[in-house]
């Protein structure tokens, strides 16, 4: 190799003669003049090389910096040196102390053959000096002749002329924070529940002034906690056994009392309970199904959603009315502190999206907060800050959550539009407000998963295959000789040999793929996947990424493909055409893929998740609540239960004879096989056979070849935070 000459590793501060001040993003500081990364005040080590071209990324946010401009600054042209060499190091460098990845970058995005660019805001104490004075005239040795007053009249007029206009048309302006808000940690187990706003639990936390209760994932199930806001010492609180896996709605308004529901009910609408935060008595209010609730302003009544409509009712289930009609499912309802409007999370289940909407106190003028912000909305979640100063909500962008604020006095002349407010490196979500100061909770997440196979003859899950460590989901082919797997944190579909070479990556951004099946001939992959905003497809894809196309078009939502043995036909799950949603249920469905001929599969209305044994003998569904595992007999054309437990992720053994699933909801999720032939159970696992520490739950993933099972085992990363928002 070359020799290289480099500068020296110990110059990491910036050269003197113009003032840096210090820099942040997310939970990073940089010092340009000491040469320092901080993370929450945490000193993070970092090479002389590598924090110089991160200073130049810092000092033009949102540009690309080329290749060649870094070249020229740090190494110089005439120097000898294996350049890719050095900078791929240098840039790896700068990914590992910020936890950044090259795949899913939240700072330092690579652009092919051109140079990187810095793509999360940045923001500094003051403003930078790049040594030029504003208004200045140039420096020539010649004074600058003075304005005239007629310039000034001119200015002040149109000035007046453009602050009218923008009145009148209720001009909206984007203010930049002048820097982020400091984030400091308040629980510390790592198990806080984040929820999930597509199976319709959102993240929910509370507080009444000194504590903070929220759900948390004990032994593979939910519970309420309550956290001391002082010290974050953290304890269950103790609910019914009949609220198998509690869901908090929200907190009344003397913080005495949780309205709850148990989310593994798998029914549309949920039992509500009142248990207070005093001494843990609960009682369930009768007459009454929601699957959310919150308090009136008045905390005497409570506001309760069903299907589309929001009712009022009297603690005790009396005088129940309707408060309005909605064009979809409401969540998270939050009043504002004077109780004049109502916001809240609206639950589009067709196209999978989650918008902010308001309504007023009288149940009229229901309408979107910010239409058209982002496409498709990804938002969720907000709350007043206690002074009703601030509203505060979370925003799922480049597949991150970080929290924004609308400033509700911004002014007689302009609208403030949304201002980010956190930018990693967590994800950010469920802001709760202080009751008494200008704090706001939240909880963030590390979504850290590993994949884990089980040893039967240890005992123990341990883990599987590295170069699979981050698949949510894995099936091989028939021979064996191939494997496909989704990526956990961005959806992607990938195939490759066992160990690991001829690695293909399949789907592209922004598809996100949520089950595939090799088809028998190993030619091809059928996939169930969507695109932000819109439904649910089926789709197939040829094992060298080409050729990925949609098999039906249709405005309706399609799931759970899966082949015939022959390769001839597809089974999958359909859900009615959209005019007819409320009369019909979901039914399965057969396509033949030589005459493109499609017909629903007899006596299969109210099931779906539908898997064809190897053998083509059976076709396996569940029942809507997913309490039966259904086997339907393709010759006898007959269905019959062969198990009755909670049961989600069915999946044939090869050679056809039993079906594994998984129990998401008894106590340790254990995965169970069941005999085709006479319905016998057998517990195989469960989530205290996986010995590491910090695992809190998992999702079946699929059988490894020998029958092996595999999950996709979530690590403790989840906490509660606060941080305090101020004004803009």
């Amino acid at each position: 190799m070359a020799s290289q000459t480099q500068k020296p590793e110990s110059a990491a501060p910036i050269a003197s003669g113009t003032f840096h001040p210090a820099i942040r993003f997310g939970l990073f500081e940089v010092n340009p003049e000491s040469g320092e990364l901080r993370k929450s005040g945490i000193r993070i080590r970092l090479q002389a090389q590598p924090f110089r071209i991160l200073m130049m990324l810092l000092d033009r946010p949102g540009e690309v910096v080329t290749r060649e401009e870094i070249q020229q600054q740090l190494w110089g042209a005439d120097t000898i040196v294996d350049f890719d060499h050095s900078l791929g190091t240098a840039v790896n460098k700068i990914r590992e102390a910020l936890g950044d990845s090259a795949e899913n970058p939240r700072f330092v995005e690579t652009l092919s053959r051109r140079g990187y660019r810095f793509i999360a805001p940045v923001f500094t104490s003051e403003p930078r000096d790049h040594g030029i004075a504003p208004f200045a005239a140039e420096s020539t040795g010649k004074k600058t002749a003075p304005l005239r007053w007629t310039f000034w009249v001119a200015a002040a007029a149109a000035a007046l002329i453009i602050a009218v206009l923008a009145f009148a048309a209720g001009r909206r302006v984007t203010s930049r924070p002048e820097a982020p808000p400091l984030i400091t940690q308040v629980t510390f187990s790592g198990r806080v529940s984040p929820g999930d706003p597509q199976m319709e639990s959102l993240p929910a936390a509370a507080t009444d002034g000194s504590r903070i209760y929220f759900s948390e994932i004990a032994n593979g199930r939910a519970q309420i906690a309550q956290a001391l806001i002082a010290d974050g010492e953290t304890s269950a609180l103790g609910v019914p056994a009949e609220i198998a896996a509690p869901s908090l709605g929200d907190i009344s308004p003397d913080g005495s009392k949780l309205l709850l529901r148990n989310h593994l009910d798998t029914s549309a609408e949920q039992a509500l309970w009142v248990v207070s935060t005093i001494n843990g008595d609960a009682r369930r209010i009768p007459g009454i199904l929601a699957h959310d609730a919150t308090w009136m302003p008045d905390g005497q009544r409570i506001l309760y959603a069903v299907g589309n409509d929001l009712y009022t009712a009297q603690e005790d289930g009396a005088g129940q009315r309707r408060f309005a009609v909605l064009p979809g499912r409401a969540f998270w309802l939050r009043w504002s502190p004077d109780g004049r409007v109502l916001r809240f999370t609206m639950l589009d289940s067709l196209h999978h999206t989650t918008a902010l909407w308001q309504i007023n106190r009288d149940g009229g003028n229901a309408h979107s907060l910010l239409p058209g912000w982002n496409n498709p909305p990804a938002e969720c979640c907000g709350s007043w800050t206690a002074d009703g100063r601030y509203f505060v909500f979370q925003s799922t962008r480049n597949g991150s959550s970080n929290l924004w604020q609308i400033d509700e006095a911004p002014g007689l002349l302009t609208q403030r539009d949304p201002v980010q407010i956190t930018n990693g490196p967590l994800s950010y979500q469920g802001p709760v407000p202080a009751r008494s100061d200008d704090r706001v909770f939240f909880i963030g997440l590390n979504t850290r998963s590993e994949l884990l196979g089980y040893d039967a003859k240890a005992g123990i899950f341990s883990p599987y295959a590295s170069n699979l460590s981050n698949a949510a989901r894995v099936e091989f082919s028939r021979d064996q000789k191939w494997v496909a797997w989704i990526q956990q944190d961005n959806g992607l579909l990938w195939r490759s040999r066992l160990d690991g070479s001829q690695r293909v990556q399949l789907t592209e951004r922004p598809m996100q793929v949520f089950m595939m099946h090799w088809s028998p001939d190993g030619r091809k992959i059928l996939m169930m996947g969507r695109e932000p905003g819109k439904m649910w497809r089926i789709y197939t894809v040829n094992v060298d990424g080409s050729g990925l196309q949609p098999l039906l078009n249709e405005d309706r939502n399609e799931a759970d493909p899966d082949w015939s043995p022959d390769g001839q036909q597809i089974v999958f799950g359909r859900l009615p055409e959209l005019m007819s949603m409320e009369s019909q249920p979901r039914a399965i469905y057969l396509l033949d893929l030589r005459t493109k001929k499609m017909t629903e599969v007899p006596g299969s209305r109210g099931l779906f998740s539908p898997r064809w044994s190897p053998d083509g003998r059976y076709i396996a569904a569940l029942s809507m609540d997913q309490k039966k595992l259904m086997l339907y007999d393709t010759a006898k054309q007959t269905w019959r239960t062969l198990a009755q437990m909670d049961i989600d992720n069915p999946e044939w053994s090869p050679d056809s004879k039993s079906i594994f699933f998984h129990d998401f909801v008894q106590v340790g999720q254990p995965i169970y096989k069941v005999a085709v032939a006479d319905g016998h159970v057998e517990r195989i696992a469960g989530i205290r056979d996986a010995r590491q520490a910090d695992v809190i739950d998992y999702q079946f993933a699929g059988l490894a070849p020998g029958d092996v099972p595999l999950v996709n085992a979530r690590l403790s990363t989840a906490n509660i935070y606060s941080a305090v928002i101020r004004g803009r």
